[in-house]
């Protein structure tokens, strides 16, 4: 066996299930999960009739490079959403949903007979980060957020001995799980130290299209341009679908950038056999053309989060995120010990409401763990749903102060 797969650590799906493994639920409450980041608004009508009218592309092998006007569609939704050009043929790959993308990108990036081999990730963080580094052959270091500034990584932490020997940063903005979005000065600091050091930036964008306030957040590609970098130099951006569409089912993305990169890329994936089906490409096309449904999907969570974000304010310290669907709460000192497990056992064991510890998403590393204290929730479910889960965790806060 590989020998990096035991340097893996359990998914924090795995670890809430051992977590919960012998709290028993209280019955007299309906079950409300906040915990899984996966999108429940429906699924838009084009998206399924595209889906169903393309039936015969099943009888096909499909190309990894994806078809021409898949590739064409996504470059134009670029352009329509960034003002930034990309050549469809040479700076956009469709893939099979952002995290296969994100952890194969790690693969064609590291060189692992490089000593000290260092992939920079964010902390907290979405795992599939440290997993691709660990299997590249690379070790993480993780930055910690700034609380002061809504979460916001710290990238001045981060030593230059370490820059030194990076070779992948991963940036997520808007971030998971605090919703942070980085402004214009920090992508020109990380394209400074980038171009320095030589190292690719990875910017996860996979919530950009759920937004509370008037300005859309900024992407990498979108940074680059206004700083006056077109060619993307050791950029990749990655976004997908499941987010903006509500299609999390039908694993669909795509990478742009750096056109070497995406080569290389390109060539790596056709070993890997993550081709898109053309079922899923023609759906794609259909879902990338139209912004109509995703004008109505963002005014949802903005519904959601203006009624949730202030009946949770009241009793945890919690603000509007500037993106994403997450709420990152921090648990009341005087309930549980301030603790983020415990909070989340015993909330479900009182109140039937499943919320994600903070310390599942976070590594201890310098000294602390910047997840511990704080748990994630996922404002994922209907309107009603959510207002029903933070009247039960106010409930239950109340009822557990001392």
């Amino acid at each position: 066996m590989n020998p990096l797969l035991s340097r893996l650590q359990p998914y924090p799906f795995e670890r809430l299930r051992q977590l919960f493994a012998s709290v028993t639920p209280n019955p007299q409450y309906r079950p409300i999960s906040l915990g899984i980041g996966e999108p429940r608004h429906a699924t838009p009508q084009l998206i399924k009739d595209a889906l169903a009218g393309n039936l015969g592309g099943l009888a096909v092998y499909p190309a990894t490079a994806g078809e021409p006007r898949l590739r064409e569609a996504m470059a134009a939704w670029v352009q329509r959403r960034y003002g930034v050009t990309v050549d469809p043929a040479t700076q956009v790959l469709p893939v099979t949903g952002s995290r296969e993308a994100l952890f194969g990108l790690a693969q064609v990036v590291v060189d692992p007979t490089h000593p000290g081999a260092t992939v920079v990730c964010p902390n907290p963080l979405y795992q599939i980060y440290e997993g691709a580094a660990l299997l590249a052959g690379a070790t993480p270091y993780f930055v910690a957020s700034d609380p002061a500034r809504n979460f916001a990584i710290d990238w001045d932490r981060v030593p230059d001995e370490v820059w030194q020997r990076t070779q992948l940063l991963y940036v997520c903005s808007p971030g998971n799980p605090a919703g942070a979005v980085m402004p214009l000065d920090e992508w020109q600091k990380l394209f400074a130290l980038s171009d320095r050091h030589g190292f690719v930036i990875a910017s996860d964008e996979c919530y950009s299209e759920i937004y509370f306030r008037d300005e859309a957040p900024l992407g990498g590609l979108e940074a680059a341009t206004r700083l006056g970098r077109s060619d993307f130099k050791n950029l990749i951006a990655l976004t997908s679908l499941s987010k903006r569409s509500n299609v999390p089912g039908m694993r669909s993305g795509f990478v742009a950038g750096d056109a070497a990169l995406i080569k290389a890329f390109l060539l790596y994936r056709t070993y890997n056999g993550t081709a898109m089906s053309p079922v899923v490409q023609a759906a794609s096309v259909a879902a990338w053309n139209d912004e109509a449904h995703v004008v109505d999907n963002r005014a949802l969570y903005r519904a959601k989060f203006a009624e949730v974000t202030p009946v949770l304010a009241t009793v945890m310290d919690v603000k509007l995120p500037d993106a994403g669907f997450y709420l990152w709460a921090g648990v009341p000192p005087q309930v549980c010990g301030g603790s983020d497990t415990e909070f989340a056992r015993s909330l479900l064991a009182q109140y039937n409401v499943t919320v994600l510890p903070g310390s599942y998403l976070g590594r201890d590393a310098h000294g602390a763990n910047p997840g511990a204290g704080r748990v994630r929730m996922a404002l994922v479910a209907e309107s009603a749903e959510c207002a029903e889960a933070a009247a039960r965790i106010v409930q239950f806060i109340n009822q557990n102060s001392h």
